[in-house]
């Protein structure tokens, strides 16, 4: 008898079970129930409900029932072709009830309802349409999504000896991609960076930065000296942008341990704005070009080459690159964004919080919206203290015999 009862028990588990694994949990009624309340044309009908109260209260007659047509038109601009008709529907009954109620003469009612019918049907096609745009701009901004992966590949948090940091805004804010650019990579001649602005806005400036990009990333890996990469950037702009297009960039490199320029930043500027360095006190200083050089694309114009400049770079010290998109920021007073000033502000022993307060407080400065492209890129090297993941390792045959003996090129 109780080993029945113990049967019984199990068979009545087992239904439970089978009973929780097949019907949808609670979960899924309450999410049914959110996309539900969230599809629920929930002001329009509360507009029709106060227009159908004050005829009930007021008894006005033709007075009010027009105003029932805006339910439908509004429910056009928060919900789809189904919540407009229904609205729509719930507007004419009522309005039929509340003129038969009121005694209003046929053929004015005839005349609200057909109007409360046309106003339904033109916000049913104004919602269908507005839905299909909507789409259409959630694929574009998906593929500028993809595309920005693509072009600006995200930075890891930690690249070579370095710390790294990284802040985009797009001005497009619904294409989420412009023509500022960046790229920090690993090399076996050491860590190598870019930041650059294209000249001009749109798919064209988008075409330039990729172009850009891609010939830095492969130089970067073939050319021992920073200048010659430079070079092989300013070769492929010459055979491909117009004559009044061009770059600013600001190219650096960090030499791998062993090189004669070792514990030494490498930076050539290309018509950019000057780099700020800061040390490990937290002093900003800006990295001024002792010659300056005009932008990428433009060196045939003016026969100036770019010079290398060599500087110190300790551990605890930081180097932030950036467009000017951050420096020309305005705020409602015309005054510019104070970046030298933010940083100090600002500066910490961890980037991504820097870029962060800084990133927040230049959209505060501005009023929530960059009318430019901008991009920071911040470095630090840690102290010997501090826990780092090292540096990774490349094969000795993959370095060159020039990339150690190469000589130290005066700095200026």
């Amino acid at each position: 008898m109780s080993q029945a009862r113990h049967h019984g028990g199990d068979h009545r588990q087992a239904r439970l079970f089978r009973h929780r694994v097949t019907c949808p949990g609670s979960p899924a009624r309450r999410r049914a129930a959110v996309r539900l309340a969230a599809g629920t044309p929930v002001l329009p009908v509360l507009i029709v409900s106060v227009v159908a109260l004050t005829d009930l209260l007021g008894g006005a007659g033709m007075i009010w029932l027009p105003l029932l047509a805006a339910g439908p038109a509004l429910a056009a601009t928060t919900n789809g072709p189904r919540g407009v008709l229904c609205v729509g529907l719930l507007a004419a009954a009522l309005g039929a009830t509340l003129g038969i109620r009121d005694g209003v003469p046929g053929r004015e009612l005839a005349a609200v309802l057909c109007a409360l019918a046309a106003v339904t049907l033109a916000g049913g096609l104004a919602s269908a349409l507005r839905g299909r745009r909507e789409r259409v701009l959630a694929a574009v901004r998906s593929v500028a999504e993809t595309a920005q992966h693509a072009l600006l590949k995200p930075v890891p948090a930690t690249v070579g000896p370095f710390q790294v940091a990284v802040r985009y805004s797009a001005a497009a804010a619904e294409a989420r991609i412009g023509g500022d650019l960046y790229a920090l990579i690993p090399t076996p001649y050491g860590v190598r960076l870019i930041v650059g602005d294209v000249r001009g806005k749109g798919l064209p400036a988008v075409g330039t930065a990729a172009l850009v990009l891609g010939v830095f990333r492969e130089a970067a890996y073939d050319e021992p000296d920073l200048l010659a990469v430079v070079e092989r950037i300013e070769r492929s702009l010459a055979r491909n942008l117009g004559h009044d297009d061009f770059v600013t960039a600001v190219v650096a490199g960090y030499p791998r341990a062993g090189h004669t320029d070792a514990g030494h930043l490498e930076i050539v500027n290309c018509g950019h704005a000057p780099p700020l360095l800061v040390d490990a006190a937290g002093n900003v200083v800006a990295a001024e070009p002792t010659h300056p050089a005009p932008p990428l694309g433009l060196r045939a114009l003016t026969g100036h080459t770019p010079d290398l400049q060599v500087l110190p770079f300790a551990d605890g010290d930081q180097l932030l690159l950036y467009t000017d998109g951050v420096t020309e920021a305005r705020d409602r007073s015309r005054a510019f964004y104070p970046l030298v000033e933010g940083l100090a502000r600002h500066v910490s022993d961890e980037p991504s919080r820097t870029l962060g307060a800084i990133h927040g407080e230049l959209l505060a400065h501005v009023g929530g919206r960059l009318h430019d492209d901008a991009a920071l890129l911040l470095i630090r090297k840690p102290s010997a203290r501090e826990a780092m993941v090292p540096e990774p390792t490349v094969p000795a045959a993959a370095v060159p015999a020039e990339a150690v003996t190469r000589p130290t090129v005066p700095s200026g």
